[in-house]
């Protein structure tokens, strides 16, 4: 065998790129919905690009049930590890650190559009940047129990996971090498991200 018929043969096939990135793309967007230093939307649209450019069916919809799920998973534990600080008398980390993640402002903000529009407010707080955590917060200081909780958060889950799925098939269908689609679904997730806060910063403070 030559050394470019070596080099070929390495090279990972298909269904064993896809048994090794699901797992991978499911660990890490768990792992960002509990401790925010990974870029989950950044990789949900960057597997999106990826699974465009593959053969195999229903590459797709599997980076769409993965990030979905474990998006769920990683909000539903933080969610629990919260509620058993608020029925500790001395408290704990994990409530500390959602707490020091919710500015007094923002949590206030969450927590009158939770008393006027209820799970709706979840949805939307998964696709607004840093708003998750202050309406998660006001549902825990409110007491909700994790299954109305879960009931919010799932459809909430899956609006996020369709949004920057999008974002991956919008960036890879303008190119049409995938590292290219990749870069313009990162450079387009950050946009997004940051739109917001722009914007905020564009209005300046608020008028009493």
């Amino acid at each position: 065998m030559t050394l470019l018929g070596t080099a070929v043969t390495s090279i990972p096939t298909e269904p064993t790129q896809q048994a090794l990135g699901y797992p991978s793309l499911f660990l890490l967007v768990l792992i960002g919905a509990l401790v925010p230093v990974v870029p989950t939307g950044v990789l949900v649209s960057s597997a999106a690009v990826v699974a465009m450019h593959q053969t195999l069916p229903f590459s797709l919809l599997m980076v769409f049930v993965t990030a979905s799920l474990a998006a769920f998973c990683g909000d539903m534990a933080l969610y629990w590890l919260g509620r058993r600080g608020v029925g500790s008398k001395n408290g704990s980390r994990w409530l500390e650190v959602i707490r020091s993640r919710a500015p007094e402002d923002r949590l206030e903000q969450a927590r009158e559009k939770l008393a006027e529009h209820d799970v709706a407010v979840l949805v939307l707080s998964r696709l607004v940047p840093a708003g998750r955590i202050p309406v998660m917060l006001a549902c825990l200081l409110a007491e909700w129990p994790s299954r109305r909780f879960a009931r919010g958060n799932l459809p909430a889950c899956v609006a996020w996971a369709v949004t920057y799925q999008l974002i991956g098939i919008l960036s890879g269908s303008l190119f049409s090498e995938p590292w290219e689609g990749v870069a313009a679904a990162i450079a387009l997730t950050v946009l997004v991200g940051a739109a917001p806060s722009a914007w905020r910063r564009l209005r300046g403070p608020a008028k009493a």
